[in-house]
């Protein structure tokens, strides 16, 4: 009889401790799927704390993480935080930034319009409506100038009564501080080679330095805004086969550079 209970008991208390591991499983998942639902509204910072948490979990060997390295995941947290609330917070400020770039550029056509207008006078006043020209468009204000205007042929000094137009615009530009100003000399493709000059490169150099120096007499022009290039006859307006065309494309042009840009694919 003894015997027969003594089995009896052993049957009744089965060893139970692979419980243990198995209920610490079952918590690092649980806590593994917070971790994937909170995903999606978790900012950078807290999804630092929650990995310092788990972390903790699975080296220490604790079921459930300390108190103190706890991530409370609230209503407004999963709320307020969530990916749609941040695509939409998004979208009003990319709205907020295009009524401020619209406004700066309705601005800035104001300015270059009176500018431009300004110039227009000057030439009409002066009579210089052949001799030169403004195109505005969505990158710059242009004043184009026929080097006859401004140079005997083949040469880069700038003739004593043309020196008025560069000081004109000078002043007008003296109103305006913040725009860049290029200074570009073009010429035609008939070929030069002079004691002055080598080709048509240095020509177009130096009639564009020539008209700067003169604009850059007023110290109230910011060299650093003002910069001079030449292209020599590798950007004509007009035809070279004819002497109308050539004539187009020997020119000087003043071109004021706009701050603000379309990108032609924006949205």
């Amino acid at each position: 009889m003894y015997k027969k209970h003594k089995h009896k008991n052993l049957e009744e208390h089965i060893d139970e401790s692979w419980l243990i591991p198995y209920a610490d499983l079952l918590t690092l998942l649980l806590a593994l799927f917070i971790v994937l639902f909170a995903m999606s509204s978790l900012d950078a910072k807290k999804f630092e704390e929650m990995s310092k948490a788990f972390g903790s979990a699975l080296s220490s060997g604790k079921g459930i993480p300390d108190k103190s390295n706890a991530i409370i995941v609230s209503d407004d947290w999963i709320g307020s935080k969530s990916r749609v609330s941040r695509e939409s917070s998004g979208n009003q400020q990319q709205e907020e930034n295009d009524r401020q770039i619209e406004k700066l550029m309705n601005e800035e056509q104001a300015k270059l319009g009176k500018i431009r207008n300004q110039i227009d006078q000057y030439i009409q006043s002066k009579g210089l409506t052949t001799q030169l020209d403004t195109i505005l468009d969505e990158s710059q204000l242009t004043i184009t100038i026929r080097d006859n205007a401004l140079f005997q042929s083949g040469q880069a000094i700038v003739k004593p009564e043309s020196r008025k137009l560069a000081i004109a615009i000078s002043k007008i530009l003296e109103q305006y501080p913040e725009y860049e100003i290029i200074v570009a000399g073009h010429t035609d493709n008939l070929p030069i080679s002079t004691k002055q000059f080598k080709s048509n490169w240095d020509l177009s150099a130096k009639r564009a330095l020539r008209f700067m120096d003169i604009m850059l007499m007023n110290k109230n022009l910011d060299p650093e805004r003002f910069s001079a290039i030449g292209y020599s006859e590798f950007r004509p307006i007009a035809s070279n086969a004819t002497d109308a065309g050539r004539a187009k494309n020997r020119r000087v042009e003043v071109t004021i550079v706009r701050k603000i840009v379309v990108d032609q694919n924006r949205n």
